[in-house]
């Protein structure tokens, strides 16, 4: 079946690259490094939508739900790497943010064939999750008209779920199938078609805002500390160590021996030098206080 891409903005020829393929290296990077600064200039006329797809996911966290990302090719990477890094960085369990790709695991580095064109098999990929309604599904494609998204949007409409979608084309499909839309137009890429550049960019731009701000909103950070990070390496845990000093001024021992007695987690540690408590204490207050760091020292 033929597909018109033609009025894709992604797909459209850039005027300014049209001989990317006679420019030395320098001036290539230069030109792409110019269309590279057009991106969050882009993403910034879609803060109001990302703003209220992050208020979205973070009451789905409070509701014991989650955040999953869905995508295909470049998209589904995206979203993949991102539920990924939420795990080590914010102290969650890998099944509180997911990443689905189309095709499965192998997609992350090579295609799956056909898997991207199937309304059903983004559909069957979130039953596989038990979604509910206490979720929130966010499609992404940079064309916002891949199948796969739309198929599991549908979905995640029909089961109650929130729905969110990210397209690098104005007026998309995509955008039609959720509650929330995001969309950003970045102009047509430097290498034809080639969305893993710039739109692949202002994906990662944006998914990074949707996650950070929606586990700001939870309680997993105290001023602009990662105060849930999981000690999991020598590098993890000299850094948890850090944040335990910048977040209460105490020395590197001091620091390492409130660790060491709260089992390495961080937000524990803080509470206990900041009140003297113990590490029993400090657990107590925090979970009076929802995992806030702030407001369980504000707890008398």
């Amino acid at each position: 079946m033929k597909v018109d891409l033609s009025q894709l903005t992604t797909e459209r020829r850039n005027e300014a690259t049209m001989n990317l393929d006679e420019l030395s290296v320098q001036t290539a990077a230069q030109l792409m490094n110019q269309e590279d600064q057009k991106v969050a200039s882009s993403v910034a006329e879609a803060l109001p939508a990302i703003t209220q797809a992050v208020q979205q996911i973070t009451t789905s966290l409070k509701e014991s739900g989650r955040l999953i990302y869905m995508g295909a090719g470049t998209s589904g990477r995206l979203g993949v790497l991102d539920a990924a890094e939420c795990v080590p960085t914010f102290g969650v369990s890998p099944d509180v943010v997911v990443g689905l790709i189309a095709g499965g695991p192998q997609a992350m580095t090579v295609a799956v064939e056909g898997a991207e064109d199937s309304l059903t098999l983004g559909k069957e990929d979130l039953q596989a999750l038990n979604l509910t309604a206490k979720d929130t599904v966010v499609g992404i494609a940079a064309s916002g008209r891949t199948p796969y998204v739309i198929g599991g949007l549908q979905y995640a409409n029909q089961v109650g779920a929130t729905t969110v979608s990210v397209s690098c084309n104005l007026q998309s499909k995509i955008s039609a199938e959720a509650q929330t839309a995001i969309e950003v137009d970045c102009g047509p890429e430097v290498l034809t078609g080639s969305t893993r550049l710039k739109a692949g960019t202002a994906q990662k731009l944006i998914l990074n805002m949707l996650s950070t701000l929606a586990m700001v909103g939870v309680g997993k950070v105290y001023n602009n500390l990662m105060v849930d990070v999981k000690a999991t390496n020598e590098k993890l845990v000299e850094r948890a160590k850090r944040i335990v000093m910048e977040a209460t001024g105490v020395s590197y021992e001091v620091a390492e021996r409130d660790l060491t007695a709260a089992d390495m987690r961080v937000k524990t540690a803080i509470v206990m030098a900041k009140t003297g408590l113990t590490a029993k204490q400090a657990d107590e207050r925090l979970e009076r206080a929802n995992g806030f760091v702030k407001k369980s020292l504000e707890d008398a």
